[in-house]
């Protein structure tokens, strides 16, 4: 593979792993330090991470307001310091008074556009600082709560484990939502506190497990052109107007929504981005 090529790489992350993990070991399978992932997976995650390489990082920032699906296991009657398995236990209490219509009930509640506190260990930055390294120096983190949505949500296949409750957790969310958070609300609700113990994405956008790699030293390109065709509207342009693109001029164009605009021979220019009715103008220029 040349290292100028440029395109997306669909990973399974396995467990274990942190997503800087994964960036450098494509890094050196692709040969290019221009590597980098739309959207954090925890080390304790698994699921789609999806990479751009060379001039398709571009296309992540775009990519990162999709929408995301993930199944998650949560526990009842344990918080965490990292509202996950891999925090220390900060309070206990017994499930035994909660039923599986309680837990659908309050389930419910987080369906539709919702205020969420991020987890305190979020890549989050104040003041410069990501959040989970303030936590780490023993700093107090209190981050603001933030609007989300969440299109779908949905609780089953429940279990006794002990004093435990653990349940199955189904999310279709946008962007910046924190599954640990909802683990943890969920948890704070019902009065026995609550974190995740297992966490699978499912899916970035129109990217998914079916043709994700785990094979992290030898990966395939999807090319840029394809992939800007897959995440966005797109339109073909004539010459006249991709010669206005290159030069990163408004064009007369009638569009609804950031869409991907190509050369007559295929080449993927832009993103273009509705002023109004008649009239769109470059979000992020790819060609000079």
């Amino acid at each position: 593979m040349s290292s100028q090529q440029s395109g997306l790489v669909v990973v399974d992350k396995p467990g274990g792993m942190t997503s800087h993990d994964v960036v450098s070991r494509v890094r050196r399978a692709v040969g290019t330090r221009k590597v980098g992932h739309a959207g954090t997976l925890d080390p304790m995650a698994t699921g789609v991470l999806v990479l751009g390489v060379n001039r398709a990082t571009r296309l992540l920032g775009h990519l990162m307001l999709t929408e995301k699906t993930y199944a998650a296991t949560v526990r009842l009657g344990q918080a965490t310091s990292t509202d996950d398995a891999e925090g220390e236990t900060t309070s206990t209490a017994s499930t035994t008074a909660i039923t599986e219509e309680m837990v659908l009930a309050v389930v419910e509640n987080y369906s539709g556009a919702i205020e969420q506190v991020p987890t305190a260990v979020s890549a989050i930055k104040v003041d410069g600082k990501r959040a989970y390294q303030r936590v780490r120096d023993g700093e107090q983190v209190e981050l603001k709560a933030r609007p989300v949505t969440v299109h779908e949500i949905a609780a089953g296949e429940f279990r006794r484990e002990g004093d435990f409750l653990d349940f199955e957790l189904r999310v279709r969310c946008s962007s910046g939502t924190y599954i640990r958070a909802l683990a943890r609300d969920i948890g704070a609700d019902l009065g026995v506190g609550g974190h995740l113990t297992a966490l699978r994405r499912h899916s970035v956008g129109d990217f998914g497990l079916l043709g994700a790699t785990t094979d992290l030293e030898h990966v395939a390109l999807l090319p840029i052109a394809e992939a800007a065709r897959r995440s966005f509207a797109s339109v073909d342009l004539d010459e006249e107007q991709a010669l206005d693109v290159r030069v990163g001029r408004k064009l007369a164009l009638s569009i609804s929504d950031t869409t991907a605009v190509f050369a007559p021979d295929g080449e993927f220019l832009a993103l273009y981005e509705p002023v109004d009715g008649q009239v769109a103008k470059p979000v992020a220029v790819f060609v000079g």
